[in-house]
């Protein structure tokens, strides 16, 4: 009987052990350490770049005033006329007006100029002329500010 009870006794330790390793409450994992703060400064911002011609209207003729304004808009000339290109421009800040004239049935560039205008309300004139004339058809000029086009006007020679 003492056998019974010494082996009983150490059935009840054996299964109590195991009940309290079973139990065993676990420690939650470490958290890391926090990264520190940055001290590196935010960039400062970029100002926008100057604004280019607000507006650019063409107007073509055969002659222009002192103001470089076109008197009678056409938009069919003659062979021996002198073609004008009135721009007018209303830019935040200086830059460069390029008119690129082209024989739109031949797809041949006639002239291309280039000018420095100021801030403002502006109004520049481009022209070509050819003392022997220009052969009929479709042409255009192309007018671009700082390398953007900002407007496009076709006309004829008859």
């Amino acid at each position: 009987m003492n056998r019974t009870r010494l082996s009983q006794a150490l059935l009840a330790a054996a299964i109590g052990s195991v009940a309290l390793i079973g139990c065993k409450k676990e420690e939650p994992a470490p958290t890391p350490p926090a990264a520190p703060a940055e001290t590196t400064p935010a960039p400062a911002p970029v100002p926008p770049p100057a604004a280019p011609a607000s507006s650019a209207s063409v107007t073509l003729g055969n002659a222009i005033d002192a103001n470089n304004t076109i008197a009678t808009p056409l938009t069919t000339f003659a062979a021996g006329d002198t073609i004008h290109a009135s721009v007018a421009t209303d830019g935040a800040a200086p830059g460069q007006l390029t008119a690129k004239w082209t024989h739109l049935d031949s797809s041949q560039t006639v002239a291309e100029e280039t000018k420095d205008i100021a801030a403002g309300p502006q109004v520049t004139d481009f022209h070509i002329s050819k003392p022997d004339g220009w052969p009929t058809g479709r042409y255009q000029v192309e007018v671009s500010m700082d390398g953007a086009v900002v407007n496009t006007s076709e006309f004829t020679v008859q």
